[in-house]
């Protein structure tokens, strides 16, 4: 399996350790601060701790890694062969990662292609697998680019939450602010579009909302081989009972993952997160 060109991502994109396992995929961690304590996603601070510091109302805020913490993964993927390296990341708009990377990859040993994806989650991760796919195949770094793109230029994702505090509180809501008046009325269903967190639609109870997001899903999916993600925060049922129906109504389904997001998103989005990400091969 080529090395030539690594690929690295953050810790936003969820993905699942096999599958970094399998293609040598690097992942520079997020930070997630609660109270006094600085911790790194995925090794110092699990999603279920987070989700019980947030329902005691404690202070949560997260953090970009540091530039010399993407030099040092860069200098590391040279030192084990990599004459090039793809940088994935989550949207710029969530968050300074990307700008850390761009500083990083200047005094880095080798080339370094930083992209800003827009997406999060696996809709990150996705387009990680599909670099990481082309340069095992002996692709160029631009190859690689070209190709995490197209997966992120046709990937979707869309999301449920109990409420929409805690995206107001990150800032991070987009124009979804304007539910903000009305947000005991409507449980929202949210997209990502633009990099930004957007409304998709305003539904009246929680069961319709997940409803809802399992045929705006369906939709999307269409017949054609499609990879589904769906994410939760503290709701495994939840999660687990829409994976079930999507394996019976998605027709060209390919691979299904189920996972609870990190800290670091479950922070933005609060306790009863419901999302599916649909990203056509």
């Amino acid at each position: 399996m080529s090395r030539h060109v690594a690929i690295v991502t953050d810790s936003t994109a969820y993905l699942p350790q096999r599958a970094t396992e399998q293609h040598g995929i690097h992942s520079v961690p997020l930070t997630v601060v609660l109270g006094d304590r600085a911790l790194e996603e995925g090794t110092e601070i699990s999603a279920r701790s987070l989700a019980l510091a947030l329902q005691k109302r404690q202070a949560v805020t997260t953090s970009r890694p540091g530039p010399e913490t993407f030099a040092e993964t860069y200098r590391a993927a040279a030192r084990d062969g990599a004459t090039g390296i793809v940088s994935l990341h989550l949207s710029s708009e969530f968050s300074g990662t990307y700008d850390a990377a761009v500083l990083a990859a200047k005094d880095a040993p080798v080339p370094v292609r930083v992209v800003d994806t827009g997406m999060v989650a696996m809709a990150l991760g996705f387009c990680a697998l599909a670099a990481a796919e082309v340069t095992e195949a002996g692709g160029s770094v631009d190859e690689a680019v070209v190709a995490a793109e197209k997966r992120a230029a046709s990937t979707s994702a869309y999301f449920y939450v109990d409420t929409l505090d805690y995206l107001r509180r990150g800032g991070r809501i987009g124009a979804a602010q304007a539910l903000l008046g009305s947000a005991l009325a409507v449980k929202p269903l949210l997209q990502l579009d633009g990099g930004r967190i957007e409304l998709l639609e305003k539904v009246r109870t929680a069961s319709r909302a997940i409803a809802r997001l399992e045929e705006v899903v369906v939709e999307r999916a269409g017949a054609a081989a499609v990879d589904i993600a769906v994410h939760h925060l503290a709701a495994p049922e939840r999660a687990d009972a829409l994976a079930d129906r999507l394996r019976d109504r998605v027709p060209g389904l390919a691979e299904l993952h189920v996972s609870e997001v990190g800290a670091v998103i479950g922070a933005h989005t609060g306790p009863g997160l419901l999302g599916a990400v649909v990203s056509p091969r």
